[in-house]
């Protein structure tokens, strides 16, 4: 199945911006499944990560960048319904291709999770794939084959997602199946035993046997102490060996229902048509009395911290977290210091121009690599992060310095007006292109819906940022961007190894030497 970014909503990965800062992310947080995929599809976060970041450079005008509140979201043929058992239904309209789009996204994901199971949304994500009492799973891969479909999953932070791209006269075979293992899942002894084998694996492969995941999942602990976000999507190997097939049942049983499901339809489709299709299939289903979901909060502000963190990697890689709201967590009185953070990010990370990159890595020189994330669109508080390398003989201290000092720079240096405006436009334009495909159409509808966002707001996200000043940015920055709230890592390679690659680089210059003044003594005797 497919891969999903955790901590937030994604966006396509563009070279620059993503970086390795995104890269931990995805490391250590998706979760995958099943056989077949398709590519990668945007979503809505605001990873600046998207190949308009590039595009926009120092050499264009502001005339260029200003055309930000021109852009708009195309919301023409979205139509919205919801049954009288609760599942709400949003069918998106796009007669480009005669396919169909169908998601189910469950409103449960890692963040819901017991403090001891950890994963197990996950876990049940894979046995979704393992029949029902009607269709078995050999039979529905041959259906999905058959008739020439695209199936997959994801399971994220706040949701859990299921897909079938399909021809759209066979709409009725992708809600049938959807709404058949909603509420008629198998649960067998055997296919459970493989599948926790699967995950567990994955658990390995993605988190264990990688460095940078590794550090990071330590990271996101210590940021996030008491956020159910500080854990992994996959869980710990601890939690997830725990995890059994009764506790799978009763996960499915609480929050597997029509009521806690948002069904996301785009496509060469008739609204009237699939709404009668869906009555046909999910009507008769019964909702179930759901649990509150646990709240995604943490306190910020709680001190300077700074650890180490021995790694089995090449080179040192540098950390940083502030504590941020995100536009939930902030709230409608406040929802304009979460617009300014995602701004403030542009500007330092919004592409070759941009503050981090330019300075940091091109003119001084001081970095290799350098990437910025902060999720705007996402349920509860969440991180401001920055992973950077340092280029050789700059040490992890002095980066980290560097970019304080740009990031504090924020607060009190002027911002130049074509840096705002780059920054608006790169985040409109980013979410403009992630409509490019029905499936990343349908990824920005379920995933706001899953986190209690309207996706409607998209339209209004150009006049949102336009509303934005600099003032705004600085006064964002001030706040939260502060040695106070901050947490940091350093990554370092063994210090065996590192005395190692000290000991051989002596060796080489010793050896240098030592030739040097053999060729000289060389020369001497020639004369």
């Amino acid at each position: 199945m497919s891969l999903s970014l955790p901590s937030s909503l994604s966006l396509p990965s563009s070279a620059h911006s993503l970086r390795l800062a995104c890269a931990l992310a995805m490391a250590t947080t998706l979760a995958a499944c099943q056989t077949s995929s398709i590519s990668s599809a945007s979503g809505v976060a605001t990873n600046k990560n998207t190949t308009t970041t590039d595009v926009i450079n120092k050499n264009q005008t502001l005339k260029d960048a200003e055309q930000s509140s021109a852009l708009t979201m195309d919301m023409s043929g979205r139509h919205e319904y919801k049954l009288a058992n609760g599942l709400k239904i949003v069918v998106k309209e796009d007669h480009r291709a005669p396919v169909v789009m169908t998601q189910i996204w469950y409103r449960v994901g890692s963040a819901d999770e017991p403090f001891d199971k950890g994963g197990i949304s996950h876990v049940l994500e894979h046995m979704m794939f393992k029949g029902t009492t009607d269709v078995s799973s050999d039979d529905y891969e041959r259906l999905i084959a058959k008739f020439g479909g695209v199936n997959n999953a994801f399971t994220s932070y706040d949701y859990t997602g299921y897909y079938e791209l399909f021809p759209a006269n066979r709409l009725p075979l992708a809600l049938e199946l959807e709404a058949d293992r909603m509420t008629n899942l198998v649960f067998d002894d055997k296919a459970f035993a493989k599948e926790h084998q699967v995950v567990m694996e994955e658990r390995r492969q993605r988190t264990d046997d990688n460095p940078l995941a590794k550090a990071y999942e330590s990271f996101r602990l210590l940021a996030l102490p008491n956020s159910p976000k500080g854990e992994s999507v996959i869980g710990p190997m601890s939690e997830l060996e725990s995890i059994t097939l009764n506790d799978l049942k009763d996960w499915y049983k609480i929050w597997y229902a029509p009521n806690n499901a948002t069904l996301v339809i785009v496509g060469d489709v008739e609204p009237t048509e699939v709404l009668a299709q869906v009555k046909r299939y999910f009507g008769a289903l019964k909702p179930s009395a759901l649990p509150k979901r646990p709240a995604v909060t943490q306190k910020g502000f709680r001190g300077y911290q700074q650890v180490e963190s021995e790694q089995a990697v090449q080179v040192p890689v540098l950390l940083m977290g502030y504590n941020v709201p995100s536009l939930v967590s902030a709230g409608a009185n406040n929802e304009k210091q979460a617009y300014a953070l995602s701004l403030a990010q542009d500007v330092l990370d919004g592409g070759l121009s941009a503050r981090l990159e330019s300075r940091l890595v091109r003119e001084q020189g001081l970095l290799t690599t350098v990437g910025t994330s902060y999720d705007l669109l996402d349920r509860g508080d969440g991180l401001f992060l920055i992973q950077a390398t340092p280029r050789e003989g700059v040490s992890l201290a002095q980066a980290q310095q560097a970019i304080i000092n740009e990031i504090n720079k924020l607060s009190t240096d002027p911002i130049a007006a074509d840096e705002i405006e780059r920054a608006k436009t790169n985040t409109v334009t980013g979410l403009v292109y992630a409509q490019d495909s029905m499936e990343g159409q349908a990824r920005m509808i379920g995933s706001l819906q899953s986190i209690g966002l309207d996706d409607r707001l998209l339209a209004k996200l150009p006049t949102k940022l336009d509303s934005v000043t600099i003032a705004d940015i600085q006064a964002a920055s001030k706040k939260y961007l502060v040695k106070d709230n901050l947490t940091v890592m350093h990554i370092i390679p063994p210090k065996e190894t590192a005395d190692k690659d000290k000991a051989s680089q002596d060796k080489m210059s010793e050896d240098t030497v030592s030739k040097n003044n053999a060729n000289k003594e060389t020369a001497s005797k020639a004369k």
